[in-house]
């Protein structure tokens, strides 16, 4: 996670399942680089979100190019952005880490689900096995490495990863100041308190984040997923994923 005053960006590295990544510097690593160069690449607040992008990811692939970056487990991850500007918010969203807005009339839930579209017969064969068990374990492992066969291509889904062409498949818009009261950029590792588990709204969950902040919401989503550490009434790829969300309120 990364941001300025006005910029918010939430990045969550994809799982390798273990699996090769071409890369000796590894996820984590892919991640920090890319948050730093995207805050720096939308510096300007007139130039479009694609573009700053765009830019980082050419940066970041350009400090390894050792590295097999036509891999394709190369080391990615989904993309949430959120700037403020005078008269209206940007956002971009690559993958499934959602922008949540709030305003006059309702809340929007900004996404990008295209990977839900693909694979579906090896997430249904994961979803049937305990997490953490041998075979939940080699399931996934089975599923990653169908999903990288599709991964930034036309047939399957977009995540940042090391060619700038991916930033060009991002979902975009704005939406008018003067409409947002509150938003709240998340990793899936939050959202699933909604989306999965059902265990609140999203307007529970931005009055969560108003009157308590961002910790208080990532601790209850571990109390929720506590009470099933082996995904048999929700099942998922671990017990817990990545979590993070910068909330945003303006002064009206």
């Amino acid at each position: 996670m990364a941001g300025t005053p006005t910029l918010a960006v939430v990045l969550d590295g994809l799982s390798t399942a273990g699996l090769d990544t071409g890369c000796r510097h590894g996820v984590p690593w892919y991640v920090a680089q890319l948050g730093g160069h995207l805050v720096a690449a939308l510096a300007e607040c007139e130039r479009p979100l694609r573009d700053g992008l765009a830019d980082a990811l050419g940066r970041v692939a350009g400090l390894h190019p050792e590295c097999d970056l036509k891999n394709p487990g190369t080391p990615s991850a989904t993309v949430a952005i959120l700037r403020e500007r005078p008269s209206h918010f940007d956002h971009l969203v690559l993958a499934d880490s959602p922008v949540i807005l709030e305003g006059r009339s309702g809340v929007t839930v900004l996404t990008d689900l295209r990977v839900d579209e693909v694979c579906q017969d090896l997430r249904a064969e994961t979803e049937r096995f305990q997490t953490g068990t041998l075979e939940h374990r080699a399931s996934v492992a089975k599923l990653v490495a169908a999903q990288r066969q599709i991964r930034n291509t036309q047939d399957g889904y977009w995540v940042a990863a090391s060619t700038p062409e991916a930033a060009f498949h991002a979902l975009t818009g704005t939406a008018d100041a003067d409409e947002v009261r509150s938003a709240a950029v998340m990793s899936d590792g939050v959202s699933r308190l909604v989306t999965e588990y059902r265990m609140a709204t999203w307007e529970e969950t931005l009055v969560k984040l108003r009157e308590n902040g961002p910790a208080a919401l990532i601790r209850l989503v571990r109390e929720v997923e506590a009470t099933d550490p082996r995904g048999q009434r929700w099942p998922r790829y671990k017990s817990g994923d990545d979590a993070a969300v910068a909330f945003c309120q303006r002064d009206v």
